[in-house]
């Protein structure tokens, strides 16, 4: 089989899929990764995968190339992962990848195969990959298109690729069906679900997943307002609604938001689409989502402006944390890096750390201070604020902190820190949904 497109979705999938016993050629446009990728390491970090590139590339069962002749000589499926990006100009999925992909690959492909999407796309893409498909390629309808979302998080995705939930596919023939329930058999054999839609269903699968977990955190983000105006407790309030089985305790913690390359497109792409479709209803909805998200990051530049009297010229502000979320070098959307960015810009001194995504962080935002540690990102601070889950902030003596910053003052946008424990040590500590 062949993976096209060599990001955070292919690589992985593509490592995963030789690990479970498949021959698997990469391919990908950029001669870099490929050079970096047939080297045993990937250009992205992600825990477990470079384990398994070395051993697979070296053993002989995987390699990249950026040949797609020899793509599609090789492979009797190909798996579609190449990025959909938000649109610049509108709120849905730019599909120029996928479409590119597939341009350059089926003048290739002379035999009967599946191609296999897992790229997040808006519904009906399936369908319109299947006509290109059926004017470019040579096998003609000999060649199958099917789709099979991806549901991986980042940090988690080795683990999500080969013990995922559940796998969902959606064909039009069984013999795509078949196809790719042998591709998968070691891992339903381990008793993974896999459940078989329509396509239409499928793309919505994916879309109505994110939208769901966004809504989720939204939601409990809206209660967070309300405690703090009321002077109750969101944690203790989340803790008691997420008893009720219909509700659950995962995703129910507030903060800063979520952010990322998924949630926040998805949530927007889904909403255009219902708005398309004219169900108005879900539209509003999910734009309520986002819009609760968004202010998230602007609540916690304000507490900041607070701690510091109002005025943020010339504060020193320390932030632990640029990437997205803890686990990864992912800066993408990141709620972190915009609020760094945003106390920037209304005249604050800011300087961050994060253990992993200092680099990335760096070319998106060169106008910020970066430092190797956290001490070293407190000191002097008039207010630090914690942005990114890092277990190694949990760990952080707050009296070792206390004797560089300027003030003893932190805002805890992802209440990862212990109060007692630092409110004890003399810190004034400031969290989402607490009065």
């Amino acid at each position: 089989m062949t993976v096209i497109g060599c990001g955070h979705l292919g690589v992985t999938h593509a490592a995963s899929m030789a690990e479970i016993g498949h021959e698997v050629v990469g391919v990908d446009i950029d001669a870099a990764k490929i050079e970096t990728l047939n080297s045993g390491r990937a250009w992205f970090y992600e825990p477990d995968l470079d384990v398994m590139l070395t051993r697979h590339i070296a053993c002989g069962r995987l390699r990249f190339t950026s040949d797609f002749a020899e793509a599609g000589e090789f492979g009797e499926m190909h798996f579609l992962g190449v990025a959909t990006p938000g649109m610049a100009d509108r709120d849905d999925y730019d599909l120029s990848q996928v479409f590119a992909a597939v341009r350059s690959l089926a003048p290739h492909l002379r035999h009967a195969c599946v191609i296999v999407g897992k790229s997040t796309v808006s519904v009906g893409t399936t369908a319109a990959t299947q006509e290109l498909v059926r004017g470019l390629a040579p096998a003609g309808d000999d060649v199958t298109v099917a789709w099979n979302p991806e549901f991986l998080r980042e940090g988690h995705a080795v683990q999500d690729t080969l013990r995922p939930d559940r796998i969902v596919i959606g064909v039009t023939s069984a013999k795509a069906e078949q196809k790719i329930r042998e591709a998968y058999k070691p891992i339903t054999d381990a008793g993974v679900p896999l459940v078989v839609t329509d396509p239409a269903t499928c793309e919505l699968v994916k879309g109505a997943a994110n939208a769901f977990l966004s809504t989720k955190i939204s939601f409990i983000n809206a209660m967070a307002d309300i405690c703090e105006a009321s002077g109750a407790d969101v944690d203790q309030l989340a803790d008691a609604i997420g008893l009720d089985p219909r509700i659950g305790r995962a995703f129910l913690d507030a903060g800063v938001g979520y952010g990322g390359g998924c949630l926040p497109k998805d949530t927007r792409a889904f909403a255009a689409r219902a708005r398309e479709l004219g169900v108005e209803g879900a539209a509003e909805l999910l734009t309520s989502v986002d819009r609760i998200n968004a202010g998230r990051r602007e609540r916690v530049v304000e507490m900041t402006r607070k701690a510091c009297g109002g005025d943020m010229v010339g504060q020193r502000v320390g932030v632990w944390g640029a990437a997205f979320k803890f686990g990864t070098d992912d800066v993408r959307d990141s709620p972190a890096l915009d609020v760094a960015a945003r106390l920037h810009s209304l005249g604050a001194m800011v300087t961050v750390y994060d253990p992993m995504a200092v680099e990335n962080a760096r070319i998106v935002h060169p106008e910020l201070d970066y430092v190797e540690d956290a001490l070293t990102a407190a000191i002097g601070a008039d207010v630090l604020v914690t942005m990114t889950a890092w277990p190694e902030f949990r760990d952080l003596d707050p009296e070792a902190v206390a004797k560089v910053v300027g003030r003893q003052v932190m805002i805890d946008a992802r209440s990862v820190l212990d109060t007692f424990r630092w409110r004890d040590a003399g810190w004034t500590l400031h969290r989402l949904g607490r009065s």
